[in-house]
């Protein structure tokens, strides 16, 4: 019985040369090892080593993680896991890459926070995950959260330990930080108990419509505040509070609350069918497009973003 080994590098490149390098090499490696290979990547990059892996088209799974991944915290469980969960009992390999230049502010933070993660998810996997990060044109302070949340890196062709890792969870909680104010603008309505969340689904779909998201769109905004804010019924006993605005090209809902969430992985981590509760956070990720989470002993802010 072979033991599990779980391998999570970044990868910092300058230029395709080097990308297509280390990335077709560590695809074929796994591909001859027999592993299940997922590569989840930039669009321009996933042209790339499509192009490149033309020969291995039938081995390899290929995902465009501007769409996949669009939703930071959507990825360990809609795609690593989900993906790991296809080929359970085989080693997988995959390339994901879902920090690049045009990823904004307002969503590193969630970024960031995955990378931390998912060392503790895959911990007892046996899998490796290769993370590439663009050198040229990331910040310095994202390249340096790159050495904080990958053990090793692998740079110039060269693999070396990183002196900047150190326990995931405790990176992860520094990117536990406050959302900017809700606008004053913005329109709220409260919630203390189950008979009001019929009065918070109504606010949420008839303002998400007149936002302009599509009927569908809604309806998913209005599952997601609605599963949250059952939780906030359930586990606080002073109610919460929906926001909704218009955030450039985002419809931004926010519930506030006065609970914690204790469990950093909460909404990363599928749960089994029969389990009650604990699908609040990961319905959100799975309907929204960024999902920004701020929680303390005092209360907590969840601030959902739909496009």
């Amino acid at each position: 019985m072979t033991t599990a080994v779980f391998d999570h590098p970044g990868l910092l490149y300058h230029d395709a040369g080097e990308y297509l390098r280390a990335t077709t090499g560590f695809v074929r490696a796994a591909a001859a090892a027999g592993d299940a290979v997922l590569v989840a990547v930039p669009g321009p990059n996933l042209t790339l080593l499509r192009e490149a892996l033309a020969d291995l088209a039938d081995v390899v799974t290929f995902a465009d993680m501007t769409v996949a991944g669009r939703n930071p915290g959507r990825i360990i469980p809609g795609v690593l896991l989900a993906f790991a969960a296809r080929y359970a009992g085989r080693r997988v390999s995959i390339i994901g890459e879902p920090i690049w230049p045009a990823r904004s502010d307002v969503e590193y933070p969630a970024c960031a926070t995955h990378e931390a993660l998912i060392n503790v998810v895959f911990g007892g996997f046996d899998a490796a995950i290769l993370c590439p990060y663009d050198a040229l044109n990331l910040t310095p302070e994202r390249l340096h959260d790159a050495w904080r949340t990958h053990p090793e890196m692998i740079t110039s062709g060269q693999r070396r330990p990183s002196p900047w890792f150190t326990d995931p969870l405790g990176t992860a909680a520094t990117f536990n930080q406050p959302l900017p104010e809700v606008p004053v603008h913005a329109s709220a309505i409260s919630y203390a108990d189950a008979v009001a969340l019929k009065a918070v689904r109504r606010f949420v779909g008839s303002h998400a419509v007149e936002a302009g998201l599509s009927a569908d769109r809604a309806d998913d905004l209005v599952v997601a505040v609605n599963e949250l804010a059952e939780n906030t019924i359930r586990h606080t006993p002073a109610g919460g509070v929906v926001s909704l605005w218009r955030e450039d090209e985002y419809l931004a809902c926010q519930i506030d609350d006065h609970g914690t969430i204790a469990d950093p992985l909460a909404g990363r981590i599928p749960q089994a069918p029969h389990t009650e509760g604990g699908r609040g956070l990961l319905l959100a990720h799975h309907y929204c497009d960024l999902v920004r989470i701020h929680t303390t002993p005092d209360g907590t802010s969840i601030r959902l973003h739909m496009s």
